[in-house]
């Protein structure tokens, strides 16, 4: 049986909202819990005193996780529904950075609501974590528009770091006959797919298209689908 996992900066205890958690769970004093800080480190701990607002622990080892590999999703906005969906899997699937795009045919809008949207996928983000067990937890970065996306393209082949995927249906080279040594950009498009002019604006840009099969895959998939593949080829 796993343990559960809370949240902790200081993996020294919990407080608030965390510590109320462990009482809903009905965790009790001798019990044994995970804490992660997010950053790579976990800890393993016996609960040693339990209130309401707080819960002591005693550290009994620290594993920390080394993350060889960063890879950021480029995620274009998928419907409101699949919002939580999305997000959660690309969580699970091992992304690093996840990078909300409001893509031109992305039918979700965050105009207007753009910090409850984002503190919705942040939100998602932590569950996720949690339910999954991991140590590095994904950062949500700000809503980019493409010239944004643009931007980071041609950063990140410009600083070397390793290639820029933007998945397409009409790409003729499958992941595993690329080269994925080093950090990956991964790009998804939204449910009517990247727009020709997005398309040639990315691939000028640096990125080269790549194809994860013949099926044509949802966004609230997709992304899932490339990072399980990424990671059976690279680091599984």
């Amino acid at each position: 049986m796993t343990l559960p996992v809370f949240y902790s900066s200081t993996l020294d205890g919990l407080r608030g909202a965390e510590a109320h958690h462990v009482q809903v769970k009905r965790i009790t004093v001798g019990e044994k819990i995970v804490l992660v800080d997010g950053q790579g480190r976990s800890a393993t701990c016996t609960v040693t005193a339990v209130s309401k607002d707080a819960v002591e622990v005693d550290v009994e080892h620290i594993d920390t996780v080394e993350r060889a590999q960063h890879i950021t999703v480029v995620q274009a906005l998928p419907k409101s529904e699949r919002s939580e969906l999305t997000v959660d899997l690309l969580t699970q699937a091992g992304a690093d950075t996840i990078i909300p795009w409001q893509a031109s045919r992305s039918i979700a809008k965050w105009a207007g609501k753009e910090a409850k949207a984002h503190a919705k996928w942040e939100k998602t983000v932590t569950a996720a974590a949690k339910q999954c067990r991991r140590a590095w937890w994904p950062e949500v970065a700000q809503l980019h528009r493409t010239r944004d996306v643009i931007t980071l393209i041609e950063q990140h082949i410009e600083q070397g770091r390793g290639p820029v995927l933007v998945l397409h249906e009409t790409a003729d080279q499958p992941l595993r006959s690329m080269d994925l040594r080093g950090d990956i950009m991964l790009i998804v498009g939204p449910e009517g797919g990247i727009s020709p002019e997005e398309y040639e604006a990315f691939t000028r840009a640096g990125g080269r298209a790549a194809k994860l099969g013949p099926e044509i895959l949802r966004t609230a998939t997709a992304g899932f689908a490339a990072l399980a593949g990424i990671g059976a080829l690279t680091r599984w």
